[in-house]
């Protein structure tokens, strides 16, 4: 790659400009959110935000948001919109983890009811829900049932039993995307789908018991059910596994041909890509919200054996606790979406890649019973510290087509934490900080100690600070299951 030949240009305490001018074929200026500090650590993930404006059809800026890091084609933290009349589709945009996301749910607890069983809970969680590499589900489908979960997603859980219906309403998309298609799927994708559906993996995929520290919004956090500190609430992340994977390799095949056939000039073969109304385009588009969709129900069962977990610990059922979902929100996902840019409206496909959707007040794609306040967004952090309810804003509308950031953003790869936890109990550590965890293997403890990611609270300062989201709730970790 050629190095960008000018500086970043700092338009203000959490904005930084990479201009058209930079690099010889730019089509528009890049974007990158964050303070001076995030901004010490992007290294070559800049050079992504300048490639990503190479795509074909791109309006707006490219963008990438405060936990940006190297990825694969885009930086993750990125943001990209492309125009559904005459733009491309890329994977690189999407991500292999395809709807990777966020589930929230608030309960009735409080610490001093669940502080004595939090060992109790996690380790409930950990034998409930199947976790770890290559992990095998309690859900046993076959390959007409795989393809009704391609089709129907959260729906189809439900219908199943796993969880309630009201889900769904607080769930982006309603656990759905409508243009799946299964025809658009490899029969490996579904013979790795189909051992995987109900599972955590492994990774930086968790299950999280938490406790609100600190309210920052007090009538977003009541419209939201966070109503004071003390209150539990529990946070699971994971996404489509092998599944996923699976779909977004057999694109990047098809999308190198693509490329070619439609004579695309791109500065990096991992940004392959086809125009959105091609034959491959759309192939494209319906493998991936099947693998969307696959996500959104696999993460409902999941919610369904969390919310048993707490049955059997607390005697109580799970309507009685309180255990309403506040929100299930992705962040790895190309979307259709009508934005308005340069004062006129029009579709657009949305990659948001390590990004999630921060829509504003008003919006009719935000449940109605938070309209008046914003899409809640839901930032995890690290296992050691903290996380994050946000809500999203006009501005975030206006500038990052409805985007903010996803997560802490790693600063050290997974070798490179493997080698600084030598020596070291991370389990120990966190227990020394009141943190209970269980993982399916102490490889994953150092991978995912808090040193590996930058600190979730200064990701989030910088995107409350911009206003593309504003901070509701703060809470930190009690108990933790890593994949």
């Amino acid at each position: 790659m050629s190095p960008l030949t000018v500086h970043l240009e700092k338009i203000d305490d959490y904005r930084w400009l990479i201009p058209k001018s930079a690099k010889p074929g730019m089509r528009t200026d890049g974007m990158v959110y964050g303070t001076e500090e995030i901004m010490k650590d992007v290294d070559e993930s800049l050079e992504q935000v300048a490639n990503v404006t190479f795509l074909p059809g791109i309006k707006g800026r490219s963008m990438a948001m405060p936990d940006i890091h190297w990825g694969y084609g885009f930086p993750i933290g990125g943001v990209a919109a492309t125009s559904v009349e005459d733009g491309v589709v890329s994977p690189g945009g999407v991500g292999f983890d395809i709807n990777c996301g966020v589930r929230l749910l608030r309960t009735d607890l409080t610490l001093k009811e669940v502080e004595s069983k939090i060992p109790e809970l996690v380790n409930r969680m950990f034998c409930d829900v199947p976790s770890g590499v290559g992990s095998e589900g309690k859900i046993r489908v076959n390959e007409s049932e795989l393809k009704q979960v391609m089709k129907k997603g959260s729906q189809w859980m439900i219908e199943q039993g796993y969880g309630w219906a009201e889900d769904i309403e607080v769930t982006e998309e309603r656990g759905r995307m409508e243009f799946a298609d299964p025809a658009a799927v490899s029969n490996k994708a579904i013979q790795r789908g189909r051992p995987q559906l109900g599972t955590l993996g492994a990774g930086n995929h968790f299950l999280e018991v938490q406790v609100v520290e600190e309210i920052f919004d007090e009538k977003a956090a009541g419209a939201f059910g966070i109503t004071e500190p003390g209150q539990i609430t529990i946070m699971v992340h994971t996404g489509s596994r092998g599944f996923g994977y699976q779909v977004c390799e057999d694109s990047l095949l098809l999308m190198q041909k693509a490329v070619k056939k439609y004579n695309i000039s791109l500065p990096d073969r991992q940004l392959a890509c086809a125009p959105i109304k091609s034959e491959e385009g759309q192939e494209y588009l319906a493998a991936m919200a099947c693998a969307a969709n696959y996500a959104w129900a696999n993460r409902q069962a999941i919610v369904h054996w969390v919310r048993e977990a707490f049955e059997r610990v607390m005697g109580a059922g799970a309507h009685k606790l309180g255990m309403r979902q506040v929100y299930d929100v992705a962040h790895n996902i190309a979307k259709i979406e009508e934005h308005t840019v340069d004062g006129q409206k029009m579709k657009l496909c949305v990659h948001r890649k390590g990004a999630t959707r921060a829509f504003g007040p008003g919006h009719p794609d935000v449940p109605p019973q938070y309209r008046a306040i914003g899409q809640p967004v839901l930032i995890p952090g690290d296992m050691g510290r903290y996380s994050f309810l946000l809500v999203g804003t006009e501005r975030a509308m206006q500038e990052t087509f409805g985007s903010t950031c996803h997560g802490a953003g790693r600063v050290l790869s997974r070798t490179a934490a493997i080698k600084e936890a030598k020596g070291q109990d991370i389990q120990q550590q966190l227990a020394e900080k009141g943190i209970i965890v269980r993982a399916a293997s102490r490889g994953t403890l150092a991978e995912e100690a808090s040193f590996a990611y930058k600190d979730v609270a200064d990701v989030v300062e910088a995107a409350h600070g911009a206003g593309i989201s504003l901070k509701v709730a703060k809470m930190r970790p009690l108990g933790v299951v890593k994949g």
